[in-house]
């Protein structure tokens, strides 16, 4: 799905910045928008959130079955 893979991106994203926290004292996204009180900076923080809740729900879904036509296809 493609919500699962926006996710996904926006939580890498949240992580490379919690790593620069960690590591630097540096908070990428709010020097992107200036600062953590700026309005785009805040939209970012709540959709990363909102974006791990998300990714919640992939802990706890089942794979999809392999089937014959998904092992014969040739890329």
């Amino acid at each position: 799905m493609i919500i699962d893979r926006i996710a996904l991106l926006l939580l890498i994203v949240g992580g490379i910045n919690w790593g620069s926290i960690g590591l630097f004292q540096f908070d990428i996204v709010a020097w992107i928008f200036g600062g953590q009180d700026a309005i785009g900076a805040r939209i970012v923080y709540v959709l990363v959130a909102l974006c791990a809740l998300w990714c919640i729900s992939l802990l706890f879904r089942e794979r999809g079955k392999i089937t014959s036509s998904d092992t014969d296809r040739v890329e």
